[in-house]
């Protein structure tokens, strides 16, 4: 099974439960800006939605291996469930559960329902600004070349920057903002 399978099946077993989630992570990234490589499918969930995120492991019992045990982000404060693909190569699946951060709700308010052409399907998405933010926050290497790669694809023109600026200074980040708008290659 590929990524990408992977990737569907998850959707669609959080379709199935009822909830109401968005794609995020790399795939969500490379919407935005340029695709990388990932070995892993994470989707932000709203847990007060639908049948619940047991019903999406359930759903997803043929394909995926959650752990039993709810990992607590010391990072976010939110809850994730992590799971593996039962089939070769093995794929990461992560859903994460929202909880209470006024970005968290920022950005899953302004969600929305966009074409995926690596999916080549609809789903749910945060926008450019929110994956920079997000990106920003989280300031992994991977994360930060990630929110350089959408800010230089989407153009800072064209992007909410007054969002962007005021996300980066509520969560401390607007020093990794600056140095991922002066990482952009000149055109």
């Amino acid at each position: 099974m590929t990524l990408e399978e992977i990737a569907i099946k998850v959707i669609e077993a959080t379709e199935m439960a009822g909830m109401s989630y968005m794609t995020v992570g790399a795939i969500a990234a490379g919407t935005h800006g340029i695709p990388r490589s990932t070995s892993d499918v994470d989707l932000l969930i709203d847990i007060k939605s639908g049948k619940g995120i047991n019903t999406i492991v359930q759903n997803l019992e043929p394909y995926v291996r959650f752990s039993p045990q709810v990992v607590f982000d010391t990072f976010t404060w939110g809850r994730r469930h992590i799971g593996k693909s039962k089939f070769e190569p093995p794929y990461g699946v992560e859903l994460f559960e929202t909880f209470d951060d006024p970005f968290v709700h920022s950005e899953f308010s302004r969600r929305y329902h966009q074409f995926v052409p690596l999916l080549g399907r609809k789903t749910w998405l945060p926008t450019a600004e929110d994956v920079i933010v997000q990106k920003l926050r989280w300031g992994r290497s991977k994360d930060l070349d990630d929110a350089r790669d959408v800010l230089a694809v989407q153009g800072p023109e064209t992007l909410d920057m007054v969002y962007i600026n005021h996300w980066c200074t509520e969560h401390g980040t607007i020093g990794r903002l600056q140095a991922a708008l002066d990482s952009i290659p000149p055109l």
